[in-house]
C-alpha cells in the first residue's frame, strides 16, 4: 500500500480470491522445506524476482508450480489463515474465496486434504478475524468437462463446504459453453454459479456466461466494455462485475494503472467492484488496489463508497450481516 494512504475505513467484500493465488515467496520456501520439496530458485529474492509476468500464461505457469508445496491439511490451512489475517488487516470484512480442486488432484494430492485444511480456517474466521466467509470451488477451462463433473460428484459425495463454483484459468480458447453439464449439475444442487469472463476472452464470453451458463456474477469482465449493447444490458440488469485492476496490469490486460477503466465503468454504472485476484503475485491485497487507484486515478471518497457497497451487495449473504455491512458503508441519514 502506498505510504500516502491509511487503512480503508470502509468494510469490503473481497469476492475475487483465488486462494492459491495467496501464496506468498517466503510461505512457499516454508512449505517446501517442511515437505522436502525442491524448488528451482536459491531464496525467497530469486522466488519473487520470477514474479513477473508478460500475460496470463506465464503467471499460471508459476502459479501451479508454486503449489507443488501444498501437501496437507495444514500446508491449506496456513496458507488461508495467512490470507485471512492479511486481509482483515486491509479492511475486508468477507470473503468469497475460490479452491482449484483440480490443480491439486492431478499432483495427487486428495480432495479430502485440500477441504479439511481451507475449511478448518474458514470456520474460525469470523471469531478470529471478524471475517465471514464462503468458498467456491474454481474449475480449470482448460481441462475437460467431463473432468470437471467427476470432482463435482465428489466433492458432493463428501459433503464438502462449497458455497458455489466458479470457473478459471486460461480462457482464451475456453469459452462458457464448454462446461454447461456442469454448471447444470451445480444449479440443480442450489449451488451460486460465477465464472471468469472477460478477461483475455471476448465480450461474447460474458454472453455466454450468463446466458448459457446462467452465472450469478461475472469474474473480470473488463472487455465487456468493447461492445456497447452488452454494457447497457450489464447496467440495467446490475450484474456483478468483480474486476481486479493490480492483476490486469501484471498481466498486461491493461498498460498501466492511469489506463484502468474501473472508475469510468463504476461512473457508468455497472456494478463493479474491486478485489485483488492472486494477490501475492499480482503487486497486492484489496487495500493495495484500492490505494492504487487513488494514487493513479484520484478515486474520490465517494468512489471509495460506491465500490465497498457494490462488493457487499453483490456478496453471498445473509439479509442481516448484509444490513449491517451496508450500514457502516451507508449510514441512516436519520
Amino acid at each position: 500500500m502506498s505510504a500516502s494512504q491509511p487503512l480503508p475505513d470502509l468494510p469490503f467484500a473481497e469476492l475475487h480470491l483465488h486462494l492459491e493465488g495467496t501464496l506468498e515467496p517466503e510461505l512457499v520456501l516454508e512449505l517446501a522445506e517442511r515437505n522436502a520439496v525442491t524448488l528451482p530458485f536459491a531464496d525467497v529474492d530469486a522466488l519473487r524476482r520470477a514474479y513477473a509476468f508478460s500475460d496470463l500464461q506465464s503467471f499460471l505457469d508459476l502459479y501451479y508450480a508454486n503449489m507443488a508445496v501444498l501437501r496437507t491439511p495444514e500446508d491449506f490451512a496456513d496458507m488461508t489463515r495467512a490470507y485471512l489475517a492479511r486481509a482483515a488487516r486491509g479492511g475486508v470484512r468477507h470473503a468469497e474465496v475460490m479452491i482449484d480442486p483440480q490443480a491439486h488432484l492431478v499432483r495427487g494430492v486428495p480432495l479430502e486434504a485440500v477441504m479439511e485444511g481451507v475449511d478448518d480456517a474458514l470456520s474460525t474466521s469470523e471469531r478470529d478475524h471478524g471475517v465471514s466467509t464462503a468458498l467456491f470451488a474454481a474449475f480449470l477451462r482448460d481441462r475437460p468437462e467431463g473432468e470437471a463433473l467427476d470432482v463435482l460428484h465428489h466433492l458432493l459425495g463428501m459433503h464438502a463446504p462449497i458455497t458455489g463454483i466458479g470457473l478459471d484459468s486460461a480462457e482464451a480458447g475456453h469459452p462458457p459453453s464448454d462446461f454447461v453439464r456442469l454448471y447444470d449439475r451445480a444449479r440443480a444442487e442450489g449451488l451460486h454459479l460465477i465464472a471468469h469472463a472477460g478477461e483475455e476472452g471476448p465480450p461474447a464470453y460474458v454472453v455466454e456466461a450468463l446466458d448459457v451458463l446462467g452465472v450469478d456474477r461475472i469474474d473480470h469482465g473488463v472487455r465487456s466494455l468493447e461492445d456497447d449493447a452488452l454494457v447497457e444490458r450489464l447496467v440495467a440488469e446490475q450484474v456483478p462485475l468483480t474486476v481486479c485492476p493490480l492483476s490486469n496490469v501484471a498481466l498486461r490486460g491493461v498498460d498501466r494503472l492511469e489506463d484502468h477503466p474501473v472508475l469510468d465503468m463504476l461512473d457508468r454504472g455497472l456494478n463493479v467492484s474491486v478485489h485483488s485476484d492472486d494477490p501475492a503475485y499480482f503487486g497486492g491485497y484489496l487495500d493495495d488496489n484500492l490505494a492504487a487507484l487513488t494514487d493513479s486515478l484520484g478515486m474520490t471518497t465517494e468512489q471509495r463508497a460506491r465500490l465497498a457497497a457494490h462488493s457487499i451487495r453483490s456478496a453471498v449473504l445473509p439479509a442481516d450481516r448484509r444490513a449491517a455491512l451496508l450500514a457502516e458503508v451507508e449510514p441512516d441519514p436519520t
